[in-house]
């Protein structure tokens, strides 16, 4: 994914975009995307398609098709030094593989924050573009039984068969 920075002050556009497994809400600020979300969220900001969200939307198109591993457009992560170096470390997990929190936690050389990695998880502003759906619980599963956790469980599925 292509690092971009944009001020927390410049205007944030997005727009919900339909894919096959239901809507996706893209945000952009500066031309860069700056969130993704499962679902047709309201955001603060001017609900309409930029050049950002449409390109962010044609690649998770591929990314479900199985015609895409990674990600290559402007993007920002917008959250604390700790969130960011979780997330980073996320986007280094190999395409259909996955970690726990606690691999995580060692990968970012702070083994006892395990527990802190699991809440920068679920804070994950860019859903499948830093692919926290490769962040499993002990057993090998994504956690929760929620609609969140059968998507989480659907991508691995999906990275598993194309991998």
């Amino acid at each position: 994914m292509a690092r971009f920075a944009a001020s927390p002050h410049d205007k944030l556009t997005y727009y919900v975009y339909p894919t096959p497994y239901g809507p996706v809400t893209i945000a952009e600020r500066a031309g860069a995307v700056c969130a993704v979300a499962l679902g047709d969220v309201r955001l603060d900001g001017e609900r309409r398609p930029a050049e950002a969200t449409n390109a962010c939307s044609t690649q998770l198109l591929e990314f479900f098709a199985g015609k895409r591993t990674s990600f290559d457009v402007p993007a920002v992560l917008e959250g604390s030094d700790f969130q960011v170096r979780v997330w980073r470390a996320i986007e280094a997990i190999p395409y259909g593989q996955t970690r726990t929190n606690r691999e995580i936690a060692e990968a970012i050389g702070q083994p006892e924050t395990y527990r802190m990695v699991g809440a920068a998880v679920r804070k994950n502003p860019l859903a499948v573009l830093v692919p926290a759906h490769r962040v499993v619980g002990a057993n090998g599963r994504p956690t929760g039984a929620d609609r969140s956790a059968q998507l989480r469980a659907a991508f691995l599925e999906l990275e598993r068969r194309h991998a």
